[in-house]
């Protein structure tokens, strides 16, 4: 069963960045598409940042010019840099990898908090 290892969660001031990074536990398995997904107290998850092998990206709109996810093929990892992050960002961000970015793929990381103070 492979795993999504996820690091760089924490808390930060409103305006601050953070790095999340994301890797399978087995180098083997490169999925087509990795990306976010976000999950605030009392609400759905929600998709905020998917990227393709290809290179193609999507973004939720809320995120658009603040956060930038990218993928180390060499390391077989993806990241989300996020910045001029706010309050209403704050969230427990997860790690997903499958087929296609505009489809929720079957494989998840455990969850790294994320919490900007205002």
């Amino acid at each position: 069963q492979v795993q999504l290892v996820e690091s760089g969660g924490g808390l930060v001031q409103a305006g601050g960045s953070l790095r999340l990074s994301c890797t399978p536990s087995r180098s083997t398995f490169r999925p087509n598409a990795m990306g976010w997904y976000r999950q605030a107290p009392g609400k759905q998850r929600e998709l905020v940042a998917g990227m393709d092998s290809g290179g193609s990206t999507i973004y939720r709109d809320s995120v658009k010019g603040r956060f930038t996810i990218s993928r180390d093929n060499a390391k077989n990892t993806v990241y989300l840099q996020m910045n001029s992050l706010k309050p209403e960002d704050t969230a427990v961000y997860y790690c997903n990898a499958g087929r296609s970015i505009t489809i929720i793929g079957p494989y998840w990381g455990q969850g790294t908090q994320v919490t900007v103070s205002s």
